[in-house]
Protein backbone atom coordinates (compact mmCIF):
# COMPACT_ATOMS: atom_id res chain seq x y z
CA UNK A 1 0.00 0.00 0.00
CA UNK A 2 1.45 3.26 -0.70
CA UNK A 3 0.00 7.11 0.56
CA UNK A 4 1.33 10.10 -1.39
CA UNK A 5 0.85 13.57 -0.16
CA UNK A 6 2.41 16.86 -1.40
CA UNK A 7 4.73 15.19 -3.78
CA UNK A 8 8.30 17.10 -5.03
CA UNK A 9 9.93 19.68 -3.37
CA UNK A 10 7.27 19.78 -0.29
CA UNK A 11 7.84 16.21 0.33
CA UNK A 12 5.42 12.60 0.28
CA UNK A 13 4.92 10.41 2.75
CA UNK A 14 5.56 6.71 2.19
CA UNK A 15 3.82 4.27 4.01
CA UNK A 16 5.28 1.11 4.86
CA UNK A 17 8.60 3.09 4.55
CA UNK A 18 11.88 2.16 3.72
CA UNK A 19 12.40 -0.52 5.73
CA UNK A 20 9.10 -2.19 4.12
CA UNK A 21 6.93 -4.54 6.18
CA UNK A 22 9.46 -7.72 6.10
CA UNK A 23 11.89 -6.70 3.72
CA UNK A 24 14.88 -6.23 5.90
CA UNK A 25 15.28 -8.93 9.04
CA UNK A 26 13.21 -11.18 6.61
CA UNK A 27 11.50 -14.44 8.37
CA UNK A 28 12.38 -17.60 10.26
CA UNK A 29 10.62 -20.84 9.46
CA UNK A 30 10.31 -24.18 11.83
CA UNK A 31 9.78 -26.82 9.13
CA UNK A 32 8.84 -29.48 12.01
CA UNK A 33 5.89 -27.32 13.69
CA UNK A 34 5.04 -25.79 9.89
CA UNK A 35 5.35 -21.94 10.98
CA UNK A 36 6.57 -18.81 10.61
CA UNK A 37 8.40 -16.03 12.69
CA UNK A 38 8.92 -12.61 11.48
CA UNK A 39 8.74 -9.01 12.30
CA UNK A 40 6.13 -7.14 10.58
CA UNK A 41 6.84 -2.77 10.72
CA UNK A 42 4.23 -0.35 9.93
CA UNK A 43 6.87 2.91 9.94
CA UNK A 44 6.15 5.46 7.83
CA UNK A 45 8.78 7.43 5.64
CA UNK A 46 8.90 10.50 3.92
CA UNK A 47 10.99 11.03 0.61
CA UNK A 48 11.55 14.98 -0.50
CA UNK A 49 13.26 16.20 -3.26
CA UNK A 50 15.84 18.39 -2.77
CA UNK A 51 17.32 21.23 -5.54
CA UNK A 52 20.98 20.79 -6.69
CA UNK A 53 21.26 24.00 -8.87
CA UNK A 54 24.90 23.73 -8.44
CA UNK A 55 25.32 23.47 -4.48
CA UNK A 56 27.29 21.53 -2.46
CA UNK A 57 24.83 18.98 -0.55
CA UNK A 58 27.38 18.95 2.50
CA UNK A 59 26.79 14.67 3.73
CA UNK A 60 25.09 12.49 1.36
CA UNK A 61 25.15 9.10 -0.07
CA UNK A 62 25.91 7.67 3.83
CA UNK A 63 23.24 4.74 3.85
CA UNK A 64 19.66 4.24 3.49
CA UNK A 65 18.78 7.13 4.98
CA UNK A 66 19.49 11.14 4.74
CA UNK A 67 20.27 12.77 1.67
CA UNK A 68 21.18 10.48 -1.56
CA UNK A 69 22.61 12.98 -4.48
CA UNK A 70 20.29 10.73 -6.74
CA UNK A 71 23.45 11.20 -9.71
CA UNK A 72 22.54 12.53 -13.19
CA UNK A 73 19.31 14.02 -12.36
CA UNK A 74 18.36 17.59 -11.10
CA UNK A 75 17.24 16.77 -7.98
CA UNK A 76 18.82 14.98 -4.07
CA UNK A 77 16.48 12.74 -2.57
CA UNK A 78 15.70 13.19 1.54
CA UNK A 79 14.63 10.06 3.22
CA UNK A 80 14.10 9.44 6.95
CA UNK A 81 11.41 8.17 9.02
CA UNK A 82 8.50 10.18 9.91
CA UNK A 83 9.43 11.04 13.15
CA UNK A 84 7.98 13.87 15.54
CA UNK A 85 10.51 16.17 17.51
CA UNK A 86 10.29 13.87 20.16
CA UNK A 87 11.91 11.28 17.89
CA UNK A 88 9.58 8.80 18.02
CA UNK A 89 7.34 7.98 14.97
CA UNK A 90 4.58 10.43 13.66
CA UNK A 91 1.27 8.13 13.76
CA UNK A 92 -0.17 6.05 15.72
CA UNK A 93 1.84 2.81 17.18
CA UNK A 94 2.33 0.10 17.51
CA UNK A 95 4.61 0.62 14.63
CA UNK A 96 6.16 -3.00 14.88
CA UNK A 97 4.96 -6.70 15.55
CA UNK A 98 6.19 -10.20 16.29
CA UNK A 99 3.87 -12.46 14.42
CA UNK A 100 3.38 -16.01 13.46
CA UNK A 101 2.14 -18.02 10.71
CA UNK A 102 0.59 -21.12 10.77
CA UNK A 103 1.73 -22.39 7.43
CA UNK A 104 -0.65 -25.45 7.21
CA UNK A 105 -3.84 -23.32 7.03
CA UNK A 106 -2.34 -19.68 5.87
CA UNK A 107 -3.48 -17.96 8.98
CA UNK A 108 -2.07 -16.01 11.27
CA UNK A 109 -1.61 -17.78 14.81
CA UNK A 110 -0.87 -14.77 16.60
CA UNK A 111 0.35 -11.20 16.64
CA UNK A 112 1.91 -9.32 19.55
CA UNK A 113 3.06 -5.43 19.79
CA UNK A 114 7.15 -5.75 19.81
CA UNK A 115 9.94 -3.87 22.01
CA UNK A 116 9.49 -0.48 24.25
CA UNK A 117 10.61 3.21 23.53
CA UNK A 118 13.07 3.14 26.56
CA UNK A 119 16.22 4.04 23.78
CA UNK A 120 14.75 6.00 21.21
CA UNK A 121 13.35 9.19 23.73
CA UNK A 122 15.64 10.69 26.19
CA UNK A 123 13.40 9.67 28.93
CA UNK A 124 14.51 6.53 29.00
CA UNK A 125 11.08 5.12 29.64
CA UNK A 126 10.53 1.08 29.21
CA UNK A 127 6.76 1.44 28.16
CA UNK A 128 5.82 -1.32 25.14
CA UNK A 129 4.36 0.77 21.77
CA UNK A 130 5.48 -2.13 19.48
CA UNK A 131 8.91 -0.51 17.93
CA UNK A 132 10.11 -1.04 14.78
CA UNK A 133 13.40 -2.72 14.41
CA UNK A 134 16.10 -3.77 11.69
CA UNK A 135 17.13 -7.54 11.94
CA UNK A 136 15.84 -11.41 11.82
CA UNK A 137 14.42 -13.88 13.97
CA UNK A 138 16.21 -17.48 14.81
CA UNK A 139 13.96 -20.45 16.03
CA UNK A 140 15.65 -23.73 18.11
CA UNK A 141 14.68 -27.13 17.65
CA UNK A 142 12.94 -26.47 20.79
CA UNK A 143 10.85 -23.31 19.51
CA UNK A 144 12.32 -20.87 20.91
CA UNK A 145 12.78 -17.77 19.19
CA UNK A 146 15.31 -15.30 19.39
CA UNK A 147 15.81 -11.74 18.09
CA UNK A 148 17.36 -8.30 18.67
CA UNK A 149 16.51 -6.49 16.01
CA UNK A 150 14.09 -3.43 17.72
CA UNK A 151 15.41 -0.12 18.86
CA UNK A 152 15.76 -1.01 22.20
CA UNK A 153 18.59 -2.26 23.07
CA UNK A 154 17.61 -6.12 23.98
CA UNK A 155 17.97 -9.34 22.68
CA UNK A 156 14.69 -11.33 23.56
CA UNK A 157 13.43 -15.06 23.73
CA UNK A 158 10.05 -16.18 22.76
CA UNK A 159 7.61 -19.10 22.73
CA UNK A 160 6.98 -19.46 18.85
CA UNK A 161 3.88 -21.19 19.46
CA UNK A 162 2.36 -18.25 21.32
CA UNK A 163 4.49 -15.45 20.46
CA UNK A 164 4.96 -14.54 24.65
CA UNK A 165 8.14 -13.03 25.10
CA UNK A 166 10.12 -15.73 27.32
CA UNK A 167 12.93 -13.75 28.54
CA UNK A 168 15.07 -10.42 27.52
CA UNK A 169 18.76 -9.55 28.01
CA UNK A 170 20.11 -6.14 27.97
CA UNK A 171 23.04 -5.56 25.27
CA UNK A 172 25.59 -2.74 25.24
CA UNK A 173 24.64 -1.62 21.68
CA UNK A 174 21.66 -1.89 19.24
CA UNK A 175 21.52 -5.22 18.18
CA UNK A 176 20.07 -4.76 14.18
CA UNK A 177 21.82 -8.03 13.40
CA UNK A 178 20.27 -11.66 12.86
CA UNK A 179 21.41 -13.69 16.16
CA UNK A 180 23.40 -17.62 15.83
CA UNK A 181 23.36 -20.36 17.16
CA UNK A 182 25.38 -22.67 17.95
CA UNK A 183 26.87 -26.10 19.69
CA UNK A 184 30.45 -25.46 21.53
CA UNK A 185 32.66 -27.83 22.65
CA UNK A 186 30.95 -29.27 25.48
CA UNK A 187 27.64 -29.89 23.43
CA UNK A 188 25.80 -26.57 24.99
CA UNK A 189 23.77 -24.66 23.03
CA UNK A 190 25.18 -20.95 22.65
CA UNK A 191 22.76 -18.09 21.35
CA UNK A 192 25.48 -15.18 19.63
CA UNK A 193 24.32 -11.56 18.87
CA UNK A 194 26.55 -9.30 17.13
CA UNK A 195 25.49 -5.68 18.93
CA UNK A 196 27.30 -3.18 16.58
CA UNK A 197 24.31 -0.68 16.31
CA UNK A 198 22.42 1.37 13.38
CA UNK A 199 23.46 4.46 12.83
CA UNK A 200 20.60 4.94 9.91
CA UNK A 201 18.18 4.16 12.60
CA UNK A 202 19.97 6.13 15.71
CA UNK A 203 20.48 2.89 18.12
CA UNK A 204 23.83 2.91 20.32
CA UNK A 205 26.72 2.10 17.94
CA UNK A 206 29.05 -0.58 19.23
CA UNK A 207 31.68 -3.10 18.54
CA UNK A 208 30.50 -6.13 20.69
CA UNK A 209 30.01 -9.68 20.16
CA UNK A 210 27.78 -11.25 23.24
CA UNK A 211 27.20 -15.12 23.90
CA UNK A 212 24.34 -16.76 25.91
CA UNK A 213 24.40 -20.17 27.40
CA UNK A 214 20.82 -22.00 27.25
CA UNK A 215 19.78 -24.10 29.90
CA UNK A 216 18.90 -27.80 29.16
Amino acid sequence: MLATFRSHEQGTIVYPGNFGVFNWGSIAVDPKRQQMFGMPLYLAFTSTLVPKDGVDLGEANKGEQGLNSNEGADYAVELKPFLSPLGVPCQQPPWGYVAGVDLKTGKTAWKHKNGTIEDMTPFKLPIEMGMPGIGGPVITDGGVVFMAAAVDNYLRAYDLSTGKELWKGRLPAGGQATPMTYLNSKGEQMVVQVAGGHGSIGTTIGDYVVAYKLKK
